[in-house]
């Protein structure tokens, strides 16, 4: 289990894509037939015997005539009543394979009627087993924490992430259980027979207010406008907690304006569930995370959908580049506010990798694709983010933000779409962006930069001139370019207008050019030997997240044939070999990775780690003592590897039974 553990620890372009899966994919592409516009649900939670026992108002406008209005319902749950507006009883039929019911009502909803349908239902929802996901545990009544995310589909609904609604719940729990959902929860609550406790939520703005948390949750402590619910279990990481989401939240506050509500409602999520989920004044994160202190960037992102998937929202999955990728590049603006330029231009790095490795369809096509696939997770949000970032490139800050700002204003509580954006951000910015959207948005690839130059001395002691040109393999590509020329004495950098496969430039410097670098603060999207070795890794990753370790071992040995040197490619390897408990080859591996070209520099301490875990494996607990102590002397705590190490140095590793 350590090394799939790791896969998720460790900072990589795929860590966020799949640990939001839940929250950021939507639902699979199918004709629009009804906008649902507000609900009143009343819910019953029984935890003892993970049961749900709800009603639903739905209330919804057909965009065309309905004969058979079509409703997303988990497939836990069971329609024991359903009736029109006027009370009638209407036929139904379940429809398992895609967690749907089929109505079939006397007389077709006429297009543009607006109408209301009564539901009652119930069921039993544990773990992942009737997940409209497979694998993913999104809804489930259980002890200490019921969780009913609104992708879980605990109601009747359509258009997931795309359809916004208010809603009305009054959720029913036991008296030692606390709830948390979008609104005044805690100001309308009330005590009823039997032990139970009613908390009634309201969200009037059209948004996605469907995720309710229930649970044995302490008193909830405050920081500013954050409030924070956790179990006993984790109680002592709690106050961190507030205080990092208190920064966060202020920090896009004043970036992006302010969001719909000031209340935000920090929320611990089960271990076995989702690693991160949202919905309006919610931000929920996994315990585990919480109390492994791994939270930090996974909470930035989480946050981030207050504004970019809560205030607006994409209108297709062929817009969910907008959200997807303004949240992801949210979390890196924080990083760069918070840790520096130098940790913003690593994460950059890994974002173009991501954004890389299934680059073959165009983001503005991207439904056609399944919205679970590594292929539309790594478009929507790693080259969604990069299309955001080269944005600012053209636009420069100042302009970006109050872009960005406008777009949250005019489209506050809206759905959005990519053509939106491109009229804001030409209206803003003055610049002719037509062919910066077509490039990164209807076509596919990056460009592969090269330059040559000749420099000559000019007379009368006057410097040099360079004389070059930026080459790359991109016909049509057209964009500005930052030039770095590195002198003996003053370093100058010059802004390039790349216009098809070669672009001329003349640059005049007083001290001799001893290096010409291309992009070098990567604000451009771009292929380069260094990528392609990151690409083949994420591949690699995104296999053993899926279960295929022969699958990843070939995009691990693709790596290594671009880069033999590369540590991260023998790391990645080293990982396969230890789940598959060919511990030589594993020690073999993570070897390679202390002897190739430290990048990243979070290798050489985890190196030390797993070599340190097989040796207690193996029975030699003096040879595992050493390689923890050496992963201390790093003195690199990346994911609290050097916390992890004193643990080991104090108590053996031992392998759980369950790893395959």
């Amino acid at each position: 289990m350590s090394a799939l553990l790791r896969f998720f620890r460790i900072p990589a372009a795929t860590l966020l894509p799949l640990c939001l899966l839940t929250v950021t994919a939507l639902a699979a592409p199918i004709r629009v037939q009804m906008q649902i516009t507000g609900y009143v649900i009343n819910a019953d939670l029984d935890p003892a015997v993970n049961r749900l026992t709800a009603t639903a108002d739905v209330t919804f406008t057909a965009l065309d005539e309905l004969s058979n209005p079509t409703f997303e319902l988990n497939n836990g749950l069971q329609v024991t009543k359903a009736t029109d507006a006027q009370g009638k009883p209407l036929q139904y039929e379940r429809l398992t394979n895609n967690n749907i019911v089929r109505f079939t009502p006397a007389v077709p909803v006429a297009k543009g009627t607006t109408t209301t349908y009564h539901f009652e239902y119930s069921g039993t929802l544990k773990g992942a087993d009737t997940s409209p996901v497979e694998g993913i545990k999104l809804a489930s009544v259980e002890d200490p924490i019921s969780i009913l995310l609104y992708p879980g589909r605990w109601f009747p609904m359509t258009g997931l992430f795309t359809n916004r609604f208010t809603a009305e719940m009054r959720i029913r729990v036991p008296s030692d259980e606390r709830v948390v959902g979008s609104g005044s929860g805690v100001a309308a609550q009330k005590s009823l027979p039997g032990n139970r406790t009613e908390y009634t939520f309201k969200w009037a703005k059209p948004g996605f207010p469907g995720t309710i948390i229930a649970g044995k949750f302490l008193e909830p402590i405050s920081v500013a406008n954050v409030r924070v619910y956790v179990t006993e279990k984790h109680k002592e990481v709690a106050q961190d907690f507030a205080s990092t989401a208190e920064r966060q939240y202020l920090y896009m506050s004043g970036t992006f304006g302010q969001p719909e509500s000031t209340r935000l409602n920090l929320v611990e999520l089960p271990d076995d569930a989702v690693s991160a989920a949202w919905a309006p004044e919610i931000a929920a994160i996994s315990g585990g995370r919480v109390a492994g202190k791994t939270f930090q960037r996974l909470l930035s992102n989480t946050i981030a959908h207050q504004w970019w998937g809560s205030q607006v929202s994409p209108a297709t999955l062929n817009d969910a580049w907008i959200t997807n990728g303004m949240s992801r590049y949210a979390e890196l603006l924080y990083i760069e506010d918070s840790a520096g330029k130098n940790a913003f231009q690593s994460a950059i790095t890994d974002i173009s990798a991501g954004a890389l490795a299934y680059d073959t369809e165009p983001l503005t096509t991207i439904g056609r694709l399944d919205p679970f696939s590594p292929q539309f997770q790594s478009m929507t949000l790693e080259k969604g983010a990069m299309v955001f970032h080269m944005l600012r490139w053209e636009m420069g800050n100042e302009i970006f933000t109050k872009f960005l700002r406008t777009l949250l204003t005019e489209y506050a509580d809206k759905s959005i779409r990519t053509s939106n954006v491109e009229t804001v951000a030409q209206a803003q910015s003055s610049l002719e962006l037509q062919p910066f959207f077509a490039q990164w948005l209807d076509g596919t690839g990056a460009p592969a930069f090269t330059n040559k130059y000749s420099v000559f001395r000019l007379g009368d002691n006057k410097g040099f001139r360079t004389i070059g040109s930026i080459d790359q393999d991109l016909d049509l590509f057209r964009m500005p370019i930052e030039l770095r020329i590195e002198t003996d004495g003053k370093t100058e950098i010059r802004r390039v207008d790349v216009s098809g496969n070669d672009s001329h430039f003349s640059v005049e410097t007083f001290g001799r050019p001893r290096r010409i670098s291309i992009d070098p603060d990567n604000w451009v999207l771009k292929s380069t030997p260094d990528l392609a070795v990151r690409v083949a890794v994420l591949r690699g990753q995104q296999q053993v997240a899926q279960g295929d370790l022969t699958a990843a071992l070939i995009e691990y040995q693709k790596a290594l044939d671009a880069n033999k040197n590369s540590s991260l490619a023998a790391y990645r390897i080293g990982e396969v070999f230890f789940m598959q408990r060919n511990y030589q080859a594993a020690a073999n591996s993570f070897r390679d990775a202390l002897r190739g070209d430290g990048d990243p520099k979070w290798v050489e301490v985890w190196s030390h780690i797993e070599l340190g875990r097989i040796f207690d494996v193996t029975g030699q607990r003096d040879r595992a003592v050493n390689e923890y102590r050496l992963a201390v002397q790093t003195n690199d705590n990346t994911q609290g590897a050097v916390n992890e190490a004193r643990a080991l140095m104090q108590k053996p590793y031992q392998r759980e039974r369950t790893d395959n």
